[in-house]
């Protein structure tokens, strides 16, 4: 199975942590049109709990969010399962790339406002890779 196969995608399960409720809908219905299997959450820590209990290839989160930030999950999904996928989705790139931060190096990041095709296009590009 390629990761362009829509079978292969249901089996890349996506874990979304994004606090705004309209744009986390939008997410996931884009995601899932593209035929992939997501889970979301709006805030980084109900994110955390559902980690910790099953396992996820992307972990596809906003920044800026209450109750732990997407740079803290990022480095907490990257102690449980060091071969996950991250990707930021955030109108505060800079944060993500300051390197004090300690965010995973190999995260991805895609600036709001974007495409929703360039989401979908993004996250096929990390997932080619699994």
């Amino acid at each position: 199975m390629v990761a362009n196969d829509p079978r292969a995608r249901s089996l890349q399960r996506i874990l979304l942590a994004e606090d705004d409720e309209d744009m986390r809908r939008f997410l996931v219905n884009a995601l899932n049109k593209a035929g992939f299997d997501v889970v979301a959450f709006g805030n980084g820590l109900e994110a955390y709990e559902r980690m910790k209990e099953e396992p996820f290839t992307l972990l596809l989160t906003d920044i800026v969010m209450p109750e732990m930030d997407g740079i803290e999950l990022a480095r907490r999904a990257n102690e449980l399962d060091p071969d996950i996928k991250i990707m930021f989705i955030t109108g505060f790139a800079a944060v993500a790339l300051n390197p004090d931060n300690q965010a995973p190096k190999d995260a991805k990041i895609l600036s709001k406002p974007f495409h929703l095709r360039d989401l979908v296009d993004e996250v096929e590009r990390i997932l080619e890779t699994v």
